[in-house]
C-alpha cells in the first residue's frame, strides 16, 4: 500500500470515530436537557441503545472505558418513566431555585467567583468562533451541561467534515478547539458534577447519564493528553446573583439542544 492509500485509510478511520463521538455527545446533550416525551422517546429506545452501543464499540474496541454497560442500563421509555424522570430532573437540577446538582458550569469553583462574566464570555466566544448562536427565547444559559455537550457534538461533526473534504487547516482548528474546550470547560467541572449526582443517590436515568458522560469525557481527555478535572470543586454561594438564571436576550440567549444553530447555513 502506498503512502497516499495509507493516509486515506487513516482518514476514513478517523472519520468514523468522529461520527461516533458526535453520536455520543448528541445523546448526552439530549439527555441533560429538560425532559419531554419527544426527547426521551428519541433516546430511550432499543434502537437508540443499539446505535449508541455500536458507536461506543467502534470508538473503544477494547471496551475501556466501558460505555456499553451504562447505555444498556438506560430505562425504556413510557409515560410512567417520563413522569419519574421529570420529577427527578426538578429534584436534582432545580427549577426556580438551584437544586443540589447544578447543571451550570459557572456554579462550580469558588476560585473563579470573580471571573464569572469572563467564563460565560469565553463560552460564547467558542460558540461564536464557529458561527453559532444560541436560540432566542428559550431562556437557558450558555454554560448548561447540555449546551456544552452539544457544542462538542458540533465539533466532532466539523472534524468529520474536515476529514471528508481534506480541509487540513480546518481540522487543526477544530482539534485545538476541542482540546481547549474540554480543558477549560466541560472537563473542568464534570467530575464534581458527576460526583454530586452519585452523592445524591441517583441510581436511575440521570445517574447513568452522568456516568456515561464522565467515562466518555475522561477517555477523551486522556486521548488529548489533558489533565482530569477535580471531583471536589466547591459550589459558588447560592446567594451570589452575579450569574443570571438565563442568558440575555437576542443573539446571546437560547437553550439546548439544539440551541447552537448557525447564524448562516453551515457546511456541516
Amino acid at each position: 500500500m502506498n503512502t497516499k492509500d495509507s493516509n486515506a485509510d487513516e482518514d476514513s478511520s478517523a472519520l468514523d470515530l468522529a461520527y461516533c463521538r458526535a453520536a455520543l455527545y448528541s445523546a448526552l446533550a439530549i439527555g441533560f436537557q429538560a425532559p419531554t416525551a419527544e426527547t426521551l422517546a428519541r433516546l430511550l429506545t432499543a434502537e437508540s441503545r443499539a446505535s449508541l452501543s455500536s458507536a461506543a464499540k467502534l470508538l473503544y474496541p477494547a471496551g475501556e472505558p466501558d460505555l456499553i454497560s451504562v447505555i444498556n442500563a438506560f430505562p425504556d421509555f413510557n409515560d410512567e418513566e417520563l413522569s419519574a424522570i421529570e420529577a427527578r430532573h426538578r429534584e436534582l437540577f432545580g427549577h426556580t431555585v438551584r437544586g443540589p446538582v447544578p447543571p451550570y458550569e459557572t456554579e462550580y469553583g469558588n476560585e473563579a467567583l470573580f471571573q464569572l462574566p469572563h467564563e460565560l464570555g469565553d463560552l460564547l466566544g467558542f460558540y461564536n468562533a464557529f458561527g453559532l448562536i444560541l436560540k432566542p427565547g428559550q431562556h437557558e444559559r450558555a454554560d448548561h451541561i447540555s449546551c456544552e455537550c452539544e457544542f462538542l457534538m458540533f465539533l466532532a461533526l466539523k472534524e468529520s467534515y474536515a476529514l471528508e473534504h481534506d480541509e487540513r487547516a480546518m481540522l487543526t482548528e477544530v482539534e485545538k478547539a476541542e482540546q481547549l474546550f474540554l480543558r477549560d470547560h466541560l472537563g473542568r467541572f464534570l467530575p464534581t458534577f458527576e460526583a454530586k449526582l452519585r452523592r445524591h443517590g441517583d441510581a436511575g436515568f440521570y445517574g447513568l447519564l452522568g456516568e456515561l458522560c464522565l467515562r466518555l469525557v475522561t477517555a477523551e481527555c486522556r486521548r488529548l493528553q489533558l489533565p482530569a478535572g477535580a471531583a471536589n470543586l466547591d459550589l459558588r454561594p447560592a446567594d451570589d446573583d452575579r450569574v443570571p438564571m438565563a442568558c440575555g436576550s437576542g443573539a446571546e440567549c437560547g437553550a439546548m439542544p439544539g440551541a447552537c444553530v448557525p447564524e448562516e447555513a453551515d457546511s456541516v
